[in-house]
């Protein structure tokens, strides 16, 4: 049997069993795994045509989108400028129903199916301030004919990629870098110590929402490309690390846009409650098997026993991070260093934010998504759907999943809208001091304009977020 066949053979018997189980596999937020948050909603078109919002404590405030889609944000100018844009989406329009439109479908054919041949990549290995590895895989070909420069000025935009937390390359982290390489950009894949055939150096394994390895990362690339924008985007659980390094980092860096596909953003309940068991058996057993071959090197510094005795996600990063053996910190130390949101107030780039609301990985969004977050932060906006999975949203073939598409047409927007605010700031300088030569006359003038030049160096750029 060729290996594709294997892995329908595979999806196919979990989707029994999930079947099978589906009354009693009720996962911690109260409903059935995969069932959406709206009740007796069953059919897509039904659904479709009530056009009523996904998620019931957003559907106050949110702006409704084709496709039974709802963007959910603060109002601001460049909130405007992103609804328009994806108002105008193709991809968002709902096109013939697929035998791809079940969660679990759209879920395991992203994780188990295994990858078809993909782009060309060149590594490259960063050897880190402590001696430590990580891999970026640039994204060389198939050259495509006809490719288009997205970035303000022609110069091609990088577009950074940081695959989920288990290190897992998935075939939508693919089909983005060959979309986003006939759309123009750079694509490089970050892969963490230990992940994805790059070697453990060192015994110190990257924690859940710790920055420090990708920012060296991004000081590389920035000196590899020191004039292109740079994008960035992160699937499923690894959101975690471009959410901190964004809060981490701030208005440093370097960063124009991001966006996170399925993001786990209460991250610490999510470890704590867990998922449901086929997700948790899966992604348990992946770790395993991915750090099993760094047994012998870990032993120094892990109870090596007790991490590969251990039945949940939880007991699993507790025992590669909070009880060590050179030292040990508390469940509730280790999340103060490694929420993601816990700067979340120091992001200063925009973040587009795609879920589903029958995501049966994460869950609801009622009960997994921060309202608070979308509402009151202009630089976070939550694009929900009805339907997707986690880290799916796929359509008929041919077609590359939804998603991907409204991520480029968004940063193509985000772009746009820079490009517009540097030319108005432009404008308004000539303006001052246009201004400020006619107005000679006296001292007190010229300090008056001085000072509301620079005011408006001070200023502007923060309104145009914010008015």
């Amino acid at each position: 049997m060729p290996p594709w066949g294997a892995a329908l053979a595979l999806i196919l018997a979990v989707l029994a069993l999930l079947r099978l189980l589906s009354p009693r596999l009720r996962g911690p937020w109260g409903r059935a795994v995969g069932e959406g948050t709206l009740p007796g909603a069953q059919d897509r078109d039904d659904e479709e045509a009530d056009g009523g919002a996904p998620g019931d404590q957003f559907s106050d405030r949110s702006e409704p989108l084709p496709g039974g889609c709802s963007l959910v944000c603060k109002p601001s100018a460049l909130a405007q400028c992103l609804l328009r844009a994806l108002r105008r989406s193709a991809a968002l329009e709902p096109g013939p129903r697929s035998w791809l439109s079940g969660p679990h479908l759209q879920t395991l054919c992203h994780f188990v199916l295994p990858v078809a041949p993909g782009p060309e990549l060149a590594r490259e290995y960063l050897q880190l301030a402590d001696d430590g590895l990580v891999a970026l895989d640039w994204v060389v070909g198939p050259c495509v004919r006809g490719r288009r420069i997205t970035s303000a000025g022609g110069l091609p935009a990088v577009l950074l990629v940081i695959p989920n937390a288990w290190g897992r390359l998935t075939r939508n982290v693919l089909g983005l870098c060959l979309l986003a390489l006939e759309r123009g950009y750079y694509p490089v894949i970050f892969h963490r110590r230990g992940h994805h055939g790059c070697p453990l150096v060192s015994p110190r394994l990257q924690p859940f929402g710790d920055p420090s390895d990708l920012k060296e990362a991004v000081t590389y690339i920035r000196f590899r490309h020191p004039a292109a924008p740079l994008f960035a985007v992160s699937e499923g659980s690894g959101s975690g690390l471009l959410l901190s390094y964004l809060g981490e980092c701030g208005s440093s860096s370097y960063v124009t846009g991001a966006a996170c596909i399925s993001p786990v953003l209460r991250c610490r309940e999510w470890f704590e409650t867990g998922l449901p068991w086929p997700y948790e058996r899966g992604f348990l057993i992946h770790q395993k098997i991915a750090l099993s071959r760094y047994a012998t090197a870990l032993e120094d510094t892990v109870d090596t026993s007790r991490l590969f005795r251990s039945r949940s996600l939880r007991e699993f990063e507790e025992a590669l991070f909070c009880h060590t053996k050179s030292f040990t910190i508390s469940w509730d130390t280790y999340w103060d260093r490694n929420d993601p949101l816990r700067d979340v107030d120091e992001a200063a780039v925009p973040v587009l934010c795609i879920c589903s609301a029958d995501d049966p990985v994460c869950g609801p969004p009622d009960h997994t998504l921060t309202t608070e977050l979308f509402h009151s932060n202009p630089y976070f906006f939550l694009l929900l759907s009805r339907h997707g999975g986690h880290c799916g949203f796929l359509r008929q073939e041919p077609l590359p999943a939804w998603s991907h598409e409204v991520i480029l047409e968004s940063f193509r927007a985000l772009t746009e809208f820079f490009r517009m605010e540097e030319r108005m700031k432009g404008l308004s300088r000539h303006r001052a001091s246009f201004l400020g030569g006619r107005r000679r006359g006296g001292a007190l003038q010229r300090r008056e304009v001085a000072s509301s030049s620079n005011l408006e160096e001070i200023f502007s750029w923060k309104r145009s977020y914010t008015r």
